[in-house]
């Protein structure tokens, strides 16, 4: 690893373990479980700290471990549904924050490295290089113009910081993927940076438009984009949309990849109808789905 042993003791008093419990009927439960595990990163000496939001998503409790074995009770503060990210509050004193870099310093074959969390007194470290700077999309209503991947195979739980070797965070760590060669995923701290204000003082960023959500799972095949699940009780489970379904237009606009479903989808604001033509069992129809806000449903 190129990271300096000095450098790594520098960041691991700023990274955390997060245990939370969640709510027995909350609907994130049945995909991601009643009790979670993550990493998270100190970024504010005043006890903010970030992670991804699918670690504290539905949170009854959350309880802070610390790299020094202080256990501390944490709030969630702030959620971003559209990045993915989240921020817990802490209090307490001599907490030690790591400081944020952009992306956009980043270059190709750079090497960074990962800390994170195995248990709530372990951490591991892991290093290697940036392999590819660009746009992601995925199967949740996920998209992002810019994401961060690496050889790094994250160590530990998602959530905790990748790191340059300047100590300065320039990403939080989502998943492990292994779709061609095995690397991890990383979201860009300037996509936290860009409304760290409003995320603070509101919980959510209230200047963007709140993008119409629908509930479903769209994945790319060779027939189009196909539906391989719903959320139940979702905008679209509820309006007649079934798992199978592929994905012709949106507004009667043709999309033919996920991309495009998302950027027709996105033109429409929550709470607006969208129609979708589908093709089922070789007939094709009009669903019309009445769109929702993901924060109010997952709240």
């Amino acid at each position: 690893m190129d990271a300096s042993c000095e450098l790594v003791k520098r960041a691991l008093p700023a990274v955390v373990n997060l245990h939370v419990q969640v709510a027995a009927n909350h609907p994130s439960r049945l995909a991601l479980g009643d009790e979670r595990m993550g990493s998270g990163c100190l970024i504010d000496p005043r006890g903010y700290i970030l992670t991804v939001n699918y670690v504290v998503l539905g949170a009854r409790s959350i309880r802070v471990t610390l790299h020094d074995g202080r256990a501390l009770r944490g709030t969630l503060a702030a959620q971003d549904f559209d990045t993915g990210l989240a921020v817990v509050k802490i209090s307490g004193p001599k907490l030690q924050a790591l400081p944020l870099q952009s992306s956009q310093h980043l270059t190709l074959g750079q090497p960074v490295f990962i800390v994170a969390t195995t248990s709530e007194s372990e951490r591991r470290v892991a290093g290697g290089h940036v392999t590819y700077l660009g746009d992601f999309d995925a199967y949740w209503e996920y998209m992002l113009d810019r994401c961060i991947k690496t050889t790094v195979l994250n160590p530990g739980f998602g959530g905790g910081p990748l790191l340059d070797l300047k100590g300065r965070v320039v990403g939080v760590v989502s998943l492990n993927l292994s779709e061609v060669a095995k690397f991890s995923l990383a979201i860009p701290t300037e996509m936290f940076e860009r409304h760290r204000d409003e995320l603070l003082q509101h919980g959510r960023v209230i200047s963007r438009r709140c993008r119409a959500w629908v509930g479903f799972f769209p994945n790319q095949t060779e027939e189009g984009v196909v539906i391989s699940g719903l959320v139940p009780d979702g905008p679209a489970a509820s309006s007649g949309i079934k798992e199978g379904d592929v994905i012709l237009a949106v507004d009667f606009q043709s999309v033919g990849t996920r991309q495009d479903l998302y950027s027709s989808l996105w033109r429409k604001r929550a709470g607006e109808r969208v129609a979708f033509t589908i093709k089922r069992r070789s007939k094709k129809e009009v669903v019309e789905v009445i769109s929702g806000d993901r924060a109010e449903f997952y709240k």
